[in-house]
């Protein structure tokens, strides 16, 4: 199957060489040359790793062995037996993807990946060790480092912004156990670590080095494939529940900062599953919301600390295959991507516009309006979500209200609350009290949900990682790894 840049059909790979790589040459994202023929209704037939493996197998056909790839990937790691169950709240679904290893959405993805990567290095013959490069606004690091811990062959290497995650997220990344692991702070916000990755990508292009760059971030197509399997599960989740029968269209309202999630489900959508209305959510940094309602997507703007940090960004990468894939035009791609780097904005054509507002919906709610679902919704239903969560509640019910539209919704529960344990009990009208460790508990006492094992330990686990950095040194830092 070919994958081609985003800003050039010219730039060709196999799937295996598309996941190695993560980045054209470009600068561009992998994307297919054209979606595979599916049976969406025989997918949803299965268990999740039975859908995993269907999807997968579709998208990546020269990674072989993939049925056992997705058992390694899956097997014994999330605390849920289905991975990602859709529990009902009020008149929502919640789809919780947090009950990985790192109790983050990115797990689902960050599981499988070494897998992919693994498997496209034996495929290709390839010597070389890989070396993993990643931003992290939050999640994605600790998800990256845990999946990517002792494998043979790979290290990896993780930025987060200094002062930029929550003291949990931190927590668990500084504490990283593995032989082939490093995580460094950037001074700056995540766009900065983000530019920093890609500047290296572009620096090292072509040179001679002792290892092979890649990326674990949602632009490597072997990370964002393995996302759309929730989808499918989640629907089957809705049948199985008696709340939609078989064809009926479902909307989902995906919490996102770097729009990866979100495409998943766009991909899932056109893969024939019936997909409905595509809800962006997003906090303060509201750039999405702002392009999906007006077109001109502009990142010359404050970036703001949020209680929902891992969308505390201003440049969504992923943006860029919604752009190409609605399009099918790389010369346009490639010169709003120009427009972006060198004027900070760009201004997508009418129809274009049209066409995303079709099948895309945006809002956007800061800390105070996130605060308020969040002890709704703990009043109300019981029910304890994190800040990302509530962000994408709060879209749903003004989507509702707005629109009048009754198909069933779904809302991405991203994160587990434990790792935003103070912002999550001044929202419930609890005072949090002692550090984040002190305040997990608190918050189990209170709700009564169990804090997640892989949280619960962090308080005595030994710091390992606590380099800082300025952005303009992180590629130094790699060529020193």
């Amino acid at each position: 199957m070919i994958y081609h840049s985003t800003r050039s059909k010219t730039i060709c790979r196999d799937s295996a060489d598309a996941v190695l790589e993560g980045l054209a040459s470009d600068g561009g994202l992998y994307v297919p040359e054209r979606l595979p023929e599916f049976d969406w209704k025989k997918c949803l037939q299965g268990s999740a790793m039975d859908m995993a493996t269907d999807i997968l197998s579709a998208l990546l056909p020269e990674i072989p062995d993939m049925p056992e790839l997705v058992r390694r990937a899956y097997t014994g790691k999330f605390a849920a037996q289905d991975l990602t169950p859709t529990v009902s709240v009020g008149n929502f679904g919640v789809l919780e993807l947090f009950h990985g290893p790192t109790s983050a959405f990115k797990d689902v993805a960050l599981c499988m990946l070494p897998q992919l990567l693994t498997a496209a290095r034996t495929a290709k013959g390839m010597k070389e060790n890989i070396l993993i490069l990643t931003a992290t606004s939050g999640d994605t690091g600790k998800a990256a480092l845990e999946g990517f811990k002792d494998v043979e062959g790979i290290k990896i290497c993780v930025f987060y912004p200094d002062g930029g995650v929550s003291q949990v997220q931190r927590a668990q990344m500084v504490t990283q156990e593995g032989s082939n692991v490093t995580v460094c702070a950037v001074r700056g916000n995540f766009d900065d670590a983000q530019t920093g990755v890609k500047n290296i990508f572009a620096a090292c292009r072509g040179k001679e080095l002792p290892n092979s760059l890649s990326s674990a971030n949602s632009i490597n197509i072997g990370r964002l494939a393995p996302q759309i399997m929730y989808y499918f599960k989640s629907y089957r989740d809705l049948m199985d529940a008696g709340k939609i029968k078989l064809g009926d269209e479902v909307n989902f309202c995906v919490p996102t900062g770097n729009f990866g999630d979100i495409l998943a489900g766009y991909l899932a959508k056109k893969l024939g599953l019936p997909v409905g209305m595509l809800l962006c959510a997003s906090n303060a940094n509201n750039v999405l919301t702002d392009f999906i309602r007006t077109g001109t997507y502009d990142r010359k703007r404050p970036l703001y600390k949020t209680t929902s940090p891992s969308m505390d960004i201003l440049v969504s990468s992923n943006l860029e295959r919604l752009l190409y894939l609605m399009t099918e035009d790389d010369a346009l791609v490639a010169s709003l991507m120009e427009k972006l780097n060198k004027e900070g904005s760009y201004t997508v054509p009418e129809s274009l516009l049209a066409d995303i507002q079709a099948q895309f919906w945006a809002d956007y709610c800061d800390d105070e309006g996130a605060a308020k679902v969040m002890g709704k919704v703990f009043k109300e239903y019981g029910y304890v979500c994190d800040p990302h969560t509530a962000s994408g509640w709060a879209a749903a019910e003004n989507y509702v209200n707005q629109t009048g539209d009754n198909r069933a919704m779904v809302v991405l529960s991203t994160a587990s609350p434990y790792k935003f344990p103070e912002a999550v009990l001044k929202a419930i009208g609890e005072e949090p009290a002692g550090d984040g460790f002190d305040q997990m508990e608190q918050l189990c006492r209170i709700s009564g949900v169990d804090i997640p094992k892989n949280l619960a330990g962090l308080r005595t686990k030994e710091e390992r990682h606590t380099g800082v950095i300025g952005k303009d040194e992180m590629l130094e830092f790699v060529l020193g790894l």
